[in-house]
């Protein structure tokens, strides 16, 4: 099926989960795909294209240059510098270490911090009694606009979705302000991402198919 048969499904789904689709940002996650799935997202209407490795992202933005891209997958220090202001949404802010970074390349950017609900320890992202502390800081930096996380491994992740929605509207308390992003749900679980408020998708299987070299 093509990107745009997929995506309308997907729309479907959505609905089906209880949520008006266009209130619903989905990021096509282009990882492991070339500049012709890039476009073919772009004609499809998705033109948010997320990459998880600034190496991977940076020669794709040269040849799909009107595409709006986020990087949803950790930022290392060292590579801070080619993706502060390259990336219009970073996702993953997890230490006030990186957002110190990152301000003092494009005090502007906009980011998200994630956060480990899952309280797994293969995952990145900050832990949730750390969270608030965290969004006070990088908000002093950096544009923060809300928060992001990952559904567990195993399990129903409804859970993980509502505790980062908590969160997300104590920060919103704390700062006075308003965080209106919550990037949560991806292909395996973004029904109950959008159920528990999800406002931001990262899709990319269910889009584009199986990845090349995936069995």
């Amino acid at each position: 099926m093509s990107v745009a048969e997929n995506l309308k499904a997907v729309r479907e789904r959505i609905a089906g989960a209880g949520r008006n689709p266009d209130e619903i940002t989905i990021v096509a996650v282009t990882k492991g795909f070339g500049a012709d799935r890039c476009r073919e997202a772009m004609e499809a209407g998705l033109t948010i294209l997320g990459e998880n490795r600034v190496q991977e992202a940076i020669p794709k933005m040269e040849v799909v240059p009107n595409a709006t891209w986020h990087l949803i997958g950790h930022l290392q220090t060292n590579k801070v510098r080619q993706a502060a202001g390259r990336f219009e949404l970073i996702h993953s802010v997890d230490s006030l270490r990186l957002a110190e970074h990152i301000a003092r390349v494009e005090p502007r950017q906009q980011v998200l911090i994630e956060v480990n609900a899952a309280r797994e320890p293969q995952k990145s992202g900050v832990a949730p009694e750390d969270a608030i502390e965290l969004a006070r800081s990088v908000a002093g930096l950096l544009h923060l606009r809300g928060l992001m996380a990952m559904g567990p491994a195993h399990g129903d992740p409804s859970e993980t979705f509502t505790e980062t929605r908590r969160l997300r509207d104590e920060a919103q308390q704390t700062l006075g302000r308003e965080l209106p992003i919550l990037s949560m749900g991806m292909s395996a679980d973004f029904e109950a991402a959008v159920s528990a408020g999800s406002t931001m998708v990262r899709l990319g299987q269910l889009l584009f198919g199986p990845r090349p070299g995936d069995h």
